[in-house]
Formats: structure tokens, C-alpha cells, sequence
């Protein structure tokens, strides 16, 4: 998992500068957390981790450039990333 989240977190990066890797780190951890909570909460059954990187990286891919903007608007999430430093 160590390996997918490191991969997942470069490519966010490489997608979004504002983003520090630790920040792109702690997203791909969130994403991946909102994927597998949401599916399990609608009874789905667990399709394993290549469906949620598949999913994770289609997020990256579709909105990854735009997550710090996510933060300055939603100011609830900005204590989970440690806002603070992310530029706007």
C-alpha cells in the first residue's frame, strides 16, 4: 500500500505544485479512505485495492489541479491537511 500511495501522491503533485508531497500524501489517504467508506456504506461488496486506486487516480487525474482551491472554500477540512502552509 506503502508503494500505491507514494505513486498516487507524486502524480498528485506532478498535477497540483501548490501541494507539498506530505499534502498530496494525506489526499491520496483521504480519496482513497472516501472511496472505500462510501462503497461499503452503500453495501457494496469490497472490490479490492486496484478499484480504488483505479478511482483514486481518476480523481487525480479529474480534479487533482484544483484540490487546494477545495480547501480555501471548505474550511472544515483545512485542520485534517494542515492548511496553513498551502498556498492559495
Amino acid at each position: 500500500m506503502e508503494e500505491i500511495f507514494d505513486r498516487l501522491a507524486l502524480k498528485l503533485q506532478e498535477k497540483n505544485s501548490e501541494l507539498t508531497y506530505e499534502k498530496a500524501r494525506t489526499w491520496v489517504e483521504l480519496l482513497w479512505e472516501d472511496f472505500e467508506t462510501t462503497q461499503a456504506k452503500a453495501g457494496r461488496e469490497y472490490q479490492g485495492k486496484q478499484a480504488a486506486e483505479r478511482i483514486v487516480t481518476t480523481w487525480i487525474d479529474g480534479f487533482g489541479h484544483r484540490l487546494h482551491e477545495f480547501l480555501a472554500m471548505n474550511p472544515k477540512y483545512s485542520g485534517m491537511l494542515g492548511e496553513d502552509d498551502i498556498k492559495h
